[in-house]
């Protein structure tokens, strides 16, 4: 088995992944960021500590990223003790965050330059299958890369998309994420324009749910109305940097993002109004907020 080096395993999704790896016979190396709490578990079940990212690109023959977002991805790959500071030949580095396709670009560069290879590999689904191994990955690679890591990416997923070359997985991502997010910002501002109109929301839940419009997007956030806030395990402002990410690729290939600006204007508001760290659904608590229509029991 190749071994494996795991940067973003304290984070919700890296945990489950590093653990599915470990379940699955890969010998894992972690960074520990912080919270050495969050992985000790790992490290009993036979994971290794490594100081450094450096270590790991030096140690490993696979490198998983799962981090916030581009910036910490820069970090760990390029910054100082990253990386990329003296990486073993024939490296491949798996990025599994949500990042901005330009800066996946600039770094797979870099890495071409120190002879690592970079596969952009986002993921979706929730810490739940991650734990469980069930994650989604879309793929950005060419075949020969593709093939050679597909046994890794079967150590943590169930359903794997080869969605292009190098770069795709990454616009792939994020176009998935923007009809994510507007569904759900969609879905709490009709609860709310419903409340004040005075009909009950849950009557619209009941007639969506027996028609096309219905979606897993959508039954989440109708369990709001049972109060439960909890049905899309994905925080907040992290939606919200995702969308901004989207109208970013959009505007750099000049193409006009009116619903994506609308949709990140929405998920910005509810953070401004103190919502940013709770999981998605809390869209509903800012519509609350904003119009004074009661949506959420209790």
């Amino acid at each position: 088995m190749k071994k494996i080096g795991f940067i973003g395993a304290s984070g919700l999704m890296g945990h489950g992944m590093a653990r599915s790896l470990l379940a699955k016979g890969f010998q894992v190396g972690l960074t520990v960021h912080r919270n050495r709490a969050r992985v000790a578990d790992l490290l009993e079940a036979g994971a290794t500590q490594a100081a450094t990212p450096a270590e790991l690109g030096k140690t490993c023959e696979v490198v998983i990223v799962c981090v916030t977002g581009s910036p910490q991805v820069e970090q760990v790959l390029a910054g100082p003790d990253g990386v990329l500071s003296a990486p073993r030949k024939g490296l491949v580095v798996i990025e599994t965050s949500t990042s901005e396709p330009d800066s996946t670009a600039r770094l797979r560069e870099a890495c071409a330059a120190k002879g690592v290879t970079l596969v952009d590999a986002p993921l979706a689904r929730t810490p739940v299958e991650a734990e469980q191994g069930r994650l989604n990955t879309m793929v950005g690679a060419d075949d020969a890369t593709f093939a050679a890591i597909r046994p890794v990416l079967e150590g943590y997923c169930e359903n794997i998309f080869h969605v292009g070359g190098p770069g795709a997985g990454h616009v792939i991502k994020l176009l998935n994420n923007f009809v994510a997010q507007a569904i759900c910002t969609a879905t709490a501002e009709a609860f709310a324009v419903g409340v004040r109109a005075g009909v009950d929301p849950r009557k619209l839940v009941e007639v969506v749910s027996a028609g096309a419009v219905n979606s897993g997007i959508f039954q989440a956030m109708a369990k709001t109305l049972s109060g439960d806030l909890e049905g899309l395990k994905f925080e907040l402002d992290n939606a919200r940097k995702d969308v901004r990410y989207y109208t970013h690729l959009a505007e750099g290939l000049t193409v006009p993002s009116i619903v994506g600006e609308a949709v990140h204007q929405s998920l910005a508001m509810a953070s401004a109004m103190g919502q940013g760290k709770k999981f998605v659904p809390a869209l509903v608590l800012a519509q609350e907020q904003l119009t004074g229509a009661k949506i959420v029991p209790g």
